[in-house]
């Protein structure tokens, strides 16, 4: 059974079309996004890098699954970009917000006291909670900001560095003089 395109509206549809299901539900082929977009800094001003992001070998060898952004106690946190918020709250006791984008990207906040539920659909810079100090590592408050792709079917689950995300000044060659 499908259904007219027309009968997926409002903030449901950009998810779909992330997700690849608008051809399931409509028998129509439509690309999906990318898993990148238009992100921005999750804190603003722009943070210092504390921590950079160290890939694992293997997902349970050690490694930095993220980055940690210099902050202070009770900044406001935003979303990176658009999507839904798919958890809010502890993990190991610690305050956590992560939000499924279109194209199969996840992003991690923590430690994060969250102020939107789950099912929210936020935009890029939609303030999301506040930072909380405690993070392992940081001498003052600071925030990681974590990446992966979603993984299913055949494409396995993979951690980024989510300073990939961010759109940066293109590079720009000059020609060499003989």
């Amino acid at each position: 059974m499908t259904f007219p395109t027309s009968v997926l509206t409002g903030r449901l549809l950009p998810y779909l079309l992330g997700l690849g299901l608008i051809a399931v539900i409509t028998g129509e082929p439509i690309a999906t996004a990318a898993p990148h977009g238009r992100f921005d800094w999750p804190l603003q001003p722009r943070p210092a890098v504390v921590r950079r992001f160290d890939k694992p070998a293997r997902d349970w060898l050690p490694g930095h699954r993220g980055v940690d952004l210099t902050g202070t106690e009770r900044q406001p946190v935003l979303a990176a970009g658009d999507g839904f918020i798919v958890f809010a709250g502890a993990v190991a006791d610690k305050p956590v917000v992560s939000i499924d984008h279109p194209g199969g990207l996840r992003t991690t906040y923590e430690p994060v006291r969250a102020e939107v539920p789950v099912g929210r659909w936020v935009t890029r810079g939609t303030r999301i909670g506040t930072l909380e100090s405690g993070h392992p590592g940081c001498a003052a408050a600071c925030l990681h900001w974590g990446a992966r792709t979603q993984g299913g079917g055949r494409r396995k689950r993979e951690y980024l560095d989510p300073l990939g995300l961010l759109r940066r000044t293109p590079l720009r060659l000059k020609p060499v003089a003989p």
